[in-house]
């Protein structure tokens, strides 16, 4: 397919146009990994950008064009991937207290640095959907505030408030569990 800029593209996949499909797979795919990694690590962040693409191509007549379009593409990503991590909420399952992790023979109880993600990230999950989402897309994607704010259709004083309100509320999660493990 020639270039072409990005409204003659999304005129080509409007149509249905599989070369037009296939570019903005090659254009955008790496971006959408990237996003999705930051959510999963390695495991599941290719069935999320697939999600995401089918989601994408099924919503495309509807792209009204007022975003670019790895702006919109970016949104889906990140809508995907809490998808799937809300799916994967709802079936976790959750050890007995016989069942934790003790300390190892030595006594030490200084945490590693998986044990440290971990904790981060379950502690994340714990937040309300609000907080989480403003958390990832700031602390974990490294998106500008203004960014944040056109992801989440708000104003910058709205990210601000709501992200230094999640990161308090992180806080007062997470504060317990390094004390013990101290």
């Amino acid at each position: 397919m020639p270039l072409c800029d990005e409204s003659e593209l999304v005129a080509r996949l409007r149509t249905g146009d599989h070369a037009a499909y296939e570019r903005l797979f090659r254009t955008h795919a790496g971006a959408m990994m990237s996003v999705a990694r930051r959510f999963f690590g390695a495991t599941d962040a290719a069935e999320a950008v697939q999600d995401a693409f089918v989601s994408a191509f099924r919503a495309m007549p509807a792209f009204d064009g007022a975003a670019k379009l790895g702006t919109w593409l970016h949104r889906i990503t990140v809508n995907a991937c809490l998808l799937k991590l809300r799916a994967r909420k709802r079936s976790r399952l959750v050890p007995l207290e016989g069942d934790a992790p003790t300390a190892g023979a030595g006594g030490d109880t200084a945490l590693s640095q998986a044990e440290t993600c971990a904790r981060v990230r379950e502690g994340v999950e714990q937040l309300p959907e609000a907080y989480r989402t403003v958390i990832r897309l700031r602390d974990l994607e490294g998106l500008s505030t203004e960014e944040t704010a056109v992801q989440l259709g708000t104003n910058c004083g709205a990210v601000k408030t709501r992200l230094h309100r999640a990161r308090q509320a992180l806080k007062t999660i997470l504060e317990p569990q390094f004390a013990n493990a101290v």
